[in-house]
């Protein structure tokens, strides 16, 4: 049985600083003006798109209206989570777009507010899970921590996952927020955002709409994707200056991409080694990583499920006598 998945010394070559990279493997000047040029247009149809393939699985279930469709249609709303969560992420980043302004508004309420995330609050959040990754202040540790896990234990977290177990922790601190006067505006935000999206569901005569395709998503299909993920950047992995031991690197496929890891986000090792690179340009990134020499062909994992096995492979809890029970 595994007992860890960080990588050994022999996959870790010390080949930098290069001409086109620094030591810590950011771009030189050579190279950084094009790796961090931000696409406007670009990123403002991508977010047109996301909302146009939420729209059109919702269409294609009404018009059809078949089970397997209306089932077909429930796991592809946890998808489109997936989707709007990453482009927050961008925005969190300010990445999205140049306009800081532009960025902020679209990033809280077309991406974040609706996928039930508090920006600014995550914001802060996600810098202090960059500026140390696993480290005293990582705000998921407990999505990380304690890798490679048994089998058993691997199936239970995904279980609490689907079955809303996991979603409902995340929604009870909202519903709690409206109690803090300093919490309060932006679950009003989350809130006001979600009322919008009901009475979009409700003017087409279909409330239940936002119940079955948006909501109980949400708590299900979403955290199971978002746990996966979350597990393949960071789990089992430990801090340290070099991100080739906080961070995976995962071969990507075009299903993992489909379903997961949408905008590049799987390319997430370079986007650790540089939080200031647009998700189009992270695989560029990559590839001058490999070029010189710094990720080698046996760091990266061959697929997420080969890393979920792995990361399931380790021993069971030993049992404790009953008398300590």
């Amino acid at each position: 049985m595994a007992t860890t998945v960080l990588p050994g010394p022999e996959l870790l070559p010390d080949v930098l600083p290069t001409d086109r990279l620094t030591a810590s493997g950011r771009p030189g000047p050579d190279v950084r003006a094009a790796l961090r040029h931000i696409t406007n247009v670009g990123n403002a149809l991508t977010v047109a798109s996301a909302w146009l393939q939420i729209v059109a699985g919702i269409a294609v279930a009404l018009w059809i209206d078949h089970p397997l469709v209306w089932v077909a249609a429930f796991l592809l709303a946890g998808r489109n989570f997936a989707r709007l969560s990453i482009l927050a992420h961008e925005a969190a980043h300010r990445l999205l777009f140049t306009n800081r302004t532009a960025n902020d508004f679209v990033g809280r309420w077309l991406l974040a507010y609706p996928a039930f995330i508090p920006l600014d609050v995550y914001r802060r959040g996600h810098l202090a899970h960059h500026g140390d990754e696993l480290g005293p202040d990582e705000p998921d540790m407990g999505l990380y921590i304690g890798y490679p896990i048994s089998r058993d234990s691997f199936r239970r977290k995904l279980v609490r996952d689907a079955v809303g177990i996991s979603g409902w922790k995340n929604l009870k601190p909202l519903l709690l927020a409206l109690r803090s006067r300093g919490a309060r505006p932006v679950a009003t935000r989350i809130l006001a955002a979600q009322a919008v999206l009901l009475a979009a569901c409700t003017a087409l005569g279909r409330p239940e709409l936002y119940l079955f395709l948006w909501l109980l998503p949400w708590v299900t299909v979403w955290r199971v994707l978002n746990r996966l993920r979350g597990i393949a950047e960071h789990g089992g992995m430990t801090r340290s200056t070099d991100r080739r031991l906080t961070t995976h690197h995962v071969r990507q496929s075009l299903a993992a991409r489909f379903w997961i890891v949408p905008y590049n986000t799987g390319w997430h090792l370079a986007h650790h080694v540089d939080i200031g690179i647009p998700w189009r340009n992270l695989p560029a990134l990559h590839r001058e990583l490999e070029a010189a020499g710094w990720i080698v062909p046996d760091l990266v994992h061959p697929s997420y499920v080969a890393l979920w096995r792995a990361m399931s492979s380790g021993p069971r809890p030993r049992a404790v006598p009953a008398a300590f029970t």
